[in-house]
């Protein structure tokens, strides 16, 4: 039998807005709940396809962008890569470690919509460097290696695709090789460590009064002479608007406008989680009126640096390790995922799930010093009880060692490419091949017969503002008068070496979704976030998620 038909009233004084959809950056999400008879459980362990056969360079830096692509690169003295400059251009640089006269590009542009990819122009080498995207929607990129490691550079999205580096080579006060950075809630960048820099310093520095570097001694502290292994901190902006800086294997709260450590928490036990060891973490999906948490997943046992340099390939950690900073006594708990990991890049997914993907089960970051890829990725639910979190997925066929990445992107799948774990292009006669091939990876929830679609959404929202969100919903065996939903906000990741620099998921205060028109229209009044020490200001994605299936995100402004 057919199930009963749900009543259909027409809910009283809808809000609506207009029916067109706005394409801006930070990324907002809307998980819908509804009756029991109504959920539907998302089965499977994922899919795997293959976008490109090859985008010409090795993937080693990822930012998808607010026009709907995705810019990419790897490092300039990495030798020939295998696409050409646009124009028949080349590059001539006399203190380039490879090659002096280039003529192949080393950052490409992928168009989401059509999986095309376009060769960018980069002059000054981003081995190793890190970003953030800006308030604008422009990203920011800061420092690398040789003759970029002062640099920063800008990529602005376009709507005709036709953008291009902007480069200023000596714009920073120290090399910045290995660091960090994380967007801050007046707008400014703050850029943090680097190879034998004990400090921090800011984007703009017009910004920053007289000073223009900071010395931070807890990075001299968390130094390990012959490893480091406190390179590429974690970076986590706390809703109170302190950072949390974790590095090695263990972490302190920094008030950033004052330049004080405020706290200082307890180490992890097992060993470092920083690079060359190389875990991978995440501040989790920040409610109201909850603490914040991070997690931090993988890495090494103390000693596997040297060991790999030696030919001993250590098994990497299998541990996570979750804490809530702004506890009056914060403890790390431990939990054991399925399969031990280093290198993994870790992601929040619009359902509030984080994915765990690439890397290696044994040895390092670093060239050649891992064995054991690690294909299989794993799901973590923070919501649920400890020991039912983790799933393990379908696998892939290409191993991603050091130097691979992952970003979610605008349809809910995560992008996967690179993996080079060879001081220059490799494609034959080694363990590990340079590897060109763009993965996708479609997590469970893609595998739906159905998915909501926001038809109708803000372009742009104030700290506060409540604004209409109309979304269609179907799959129902009736019109349901209302579904309960919440709203988050996510920010975009800027991926590499392991570490999503300022991905961020909020979720957001919303009313009852009620039906608003046909047979699957729905309208909800939500609530932007309240701060910009909550959501920094910068543009977001909303997905609309029912019955744990998202739809294709859009792009919101939070000004």
């Amino acid at each position: 039998m057919m199930a009963p038909r749900a009543r259909r009233t027409r809910p009283r004084n809808t809000t609506t807005v207009s029916a067109s959809v706005f394409v801006l950056p930070l990324l907002l999400v809307l998980v819908g709940v509804s009756t029991p008879r109504t959920a539907a459980r998302v089965k499977g362990r994922g899919e795997w396809r293959l976008l490109r056969a090859s985008i010409g360079i090795s993937a080693m830096h990822m930012q998808l962008l607010p026009d709907d692509t995705v810019v990419m690169f790897d490092r300039t003295d990495f030798g020939r890569s295998n696409i050409s400059l646009p124009g028949g251009r080349c590059r001539f640089d006399s203190n380039d470690l490879a090659l002096t006269t280039d003529c192949t590009a080393h950052s490409v542009l992928l168009l989401l919509h059509s999986a095309a990819v376009r060769a960018l122009s980069l002059l000054t080498d981003t081995w190793c460097s890190s970003g953030a995207l800006l308030p604008n929607g422009s990203l920011l990129q800061t420092g690398g290696f040789n003759d970029g490691d002062r640099a920063i550079r800008l990529f602005s999205p376009s709507r005709g695709g036709r953008s291009d580096w902007v480069e200023r080579p000596f714009y920073l006060s120290v090399r910045r090789w290995y660091a960090s950075n994380q967007l801050l809630p007046d707008g400014r960048v703050i850029i943090i460590g680097g190879r034998r820099q004990f400090s921090y310093e800011f984007f703009p520095r017009e910004l920053a009064g007289s000073r223009t570097v900071f010395q931070f001694p807890f990075l001299v502290e968390t130094w390990n002479r012959e490893t480091e292994n406190n390179l590429y901190p974690f970076l986590h902006l706390l809703p109170d608007g302190t950072l949390f800086v974790f590095a090695n294997d263990r972490a302190v709260v920094l008030d950033a406008i004052h330049h004080r450590v405020l706290r200082r928490l307890p180490p992890v036990p097992g060993g470092p989680r920083n690079y060359p060891s190389s875990g991978s973490s995440v501040l989790l999906p920040l409610r109201p009126g909850a603490a914040p948490e991070v997690l931090v997943c993988g890495g090494t046992p103390w000693g596997s640096y040297q060991a790999a340099l030696n030919g001993t390939f250590l098994p990497a950690l299998r541990t996570c390790a979750r804490i809530k900073p702004a506890d009056s006594d914060p403890a790390w708990s431990l939990e054991d995922m399925p399969l031990p990991r280093v290198m993994g890049d870790m992601l929040l997914l619009p359902t509030c799930d984080v994915l765990i993907v690439n890397g290696a089960a044994a040895g390092t970051a670093g060239w050649e010093l891992a064995r054991n890829p690690v294909t299989r990725p794993v799901l973590y639910r923070p919501d649920r009880p400890a020991g039912r979190r983790f799933a393990v997925l379908k696998r892939s066929r290409i191993p991603r060692m050091y130097h691979s990445t992952a970003i979610l992107d605008t349809y809910g799948r995560v992008i996967v490419g690179g993996s080079n774990p060879q001081a220059r292009y490799a494609f034959a006669n080694v363990m590990y091949p340079t590897e060109l091939r763009l993965e996708a990876f479609h997590p469970p929830y893609l595998a739906a017969r159905t998915r909501p679609r926001v038809a109708a959404a803000p372009g742009e929202v104030g700290y506060g503002e409540r604004v209409a969100l109309r979304f269609e919903a179907a799959g129902h065996y009736g019109v349901w008068e209302e579904l309960v939903v919440e709203v988050v906000a996510m920010a975009p990741a800027f991926a590499t070496h392991a570490v999503g620099m300022n991905q961020r998921a909020v979720v957001l205060e919303a009313s009852r979704a009620v039906w608003a028109w046909g047979n699957i229209g729905y309208v909800a009044e939500v609530v932007a976030p309240p701060s910009p020490k909550v959501a920094p200001p910068g543009y977001y994605l909303w997905f609309v998620v029912h019955a744990g299936v998202p739809s294709n995100g859009v792009w919101v402004r939070i000004r």
